[in-house]
């Protein structure tokens, strides 16, 4: 989607990946950045946008939510996000699931939170392909930034929960790793019978069935795709490592509740952390350890960390909140606002286009009243590919939206 040519000006800017500019400007003509800086200036026929006062950040992006698939206020009818009928569902996407009129994406956006990678569950050892979007669009086919953006698996209490009850296996941990490396053997083994028949003469090459399953989980093994770790507990992270290593794939753990207990290998891994949610009780036994101080002892042990809100455990606009108190909590300012922005970006592949405000990025940005970690500010208005998708109205205290 492609809005109109806008400046911003005089505005506090924060490109994240630079140093922030008072009194800063940022052009942004055909959906895309094409200037940051001060003193620029401006082409005729540019909508000029006055924000003395006002901070201007990339869009905020949500590295792990649900946005979509788990429909707000719809029950059973909006709840796309496991399919409880196999403990390995590499073929799945959640692109599938998507419904752009869920409620999430609006409140993402009146939260600063203008992307996100959609995960399946955590009911399946394997539970399928994710997806980055950006937060506004007539159908997900338009939002898509990656597809798909990782492969989704579980360790800890929920597939053993979900398939113990079902009498089926996995019921315990060691029965989940053992369905996911049998998977992933199957996948190589699939890998290698393609590429014996590729190396045969073209006559003589015979068919290999396609199998959807096992096309997916090559692309992990391909490091095509990171594989997205579901993982709370210290030992599930580390069985999450060794598994990683066994295979080679290139590994994200997201929640790492318990991270900062191991935090030291994780990052001797060089394996990046979506810790989050934050804001939740001991809502089950490997939650029992969850602190805010999670993120700030992982960075401070030379993890990269990215903060989540697993909406809509936590709701999506609340990302900037959670980050707020992991700061309150001893996680540096700077690397918390990366937390949000660029380092998700990067995670999910698509740094290329958003995370920072750089030109030739898409003009995916907001316009905060103050410091967006102050609990006070709000976002004033959205821009998504430059175009104005929201914008909050003082005298109703409410949001304006854009028409898709």
């Amino acid at each position: 989607m492609t809005g109109e040519s806008v400046a911003i000006i005089g505005a506090r800017v924060v490109p994240v990946t630079g140093d922030p500019i008072d009194g800063g400007t940022v052009l942004a003509e055909a959906g895309r950045i094409t200037a940051v800086g001060t003193d620029l200036a401006v082409p005729p026929g540019i909508r000029v946008i006055e924000a003395a006062g006002r901070w201007v950040l990339p869009g905020f992006i949500e590295a792990h939510g649900h946005v979509g698939v788990h429909e707000e206020g719809e029950g059973w009818a909006g709840s796309d996000t496991n399919e409880l009928t196999d403990p390995v569902t590499a073929q799945v996407r959640a692109l599938d699931a998507i419904n752009p009129a869920d409620l999430g994406f609006r409140d993402a956006i009146s939260g600063g939170v203008l992307a996100v990678n959609i995960n399946p569950g955590s009911g399946n050892p394997i539970g399928g392909q994710t997806v980055a979007v950006k937060c506004w669009g007539r159908t997900v086919d338009e939002m898509v930034l990656r597809q798909p953006s990782g492969m989704k698996s579980a360790l800890g209490e929920n597939p053993k929960r979900v398939y113990g009850e079902q009498h089926k296996t996995p019921s315990t941990r060691l029965g989940t790793a053992a369905v996911i490396r049998s998977a992933l053997v199957d996948a190589g083994n699939y890998l290698s019978r393609l590429e014996t028949e590729q190396r045969k003469p073209e006559a003589e090459r015979g068919p290999v069935s396609r199998d959807l399953k096992l096309e997916a989980l090559g692309r992990v093994l391909r490091r095509e795709i990171p594989w997205r770790q579901h993982c709370h507990r210290a030992d599930d992270i580390a069985t999450a490592l060794r598994l990683a290593q066994e295979f080679g794939y290139d590994l994200v753990l997201d929640h790492g509740t318990e991270g900062y207990l191991i935090a030291d290998k994780i990052a001797a891994a060089g394996v990046p952390v979506v810790t989050g949610p934050l804001i939740t009780a001991r809502s089950k036994v490997e939650l029992r350890n969850r602190t805010m101080a999670n993120p700030g002892l992982l960075a401070a042990a030379g993890v990269t960390v990215a903060i989540a809100t697993d909406h809509p455990v936590v709701p999506v606009h609340l990302l900037i909140l959670q980050a707020a108190l992991a700061v309150r909590e001893g996680l540096d300012r700077d690397t918390a606002l990366r937390a949000v922005t660029i380092t998700p970006a990067r995670i999910m592949r698509v740094a290329d286009r958003i995370g920072s405000l750089v030109p030739g990025k898409d003009a995916d940005l907001a316009i905060w009243s103050g410091d967006p970690l102050d609990v006070m500010s709000r976002v004033e208005a959205a821009y998504i590919g430059g175009l104005e998708v929201y914008r909050y109205d003082r005298a109703s205290r409410s949001g304006v939206f854009a028409a898709p």
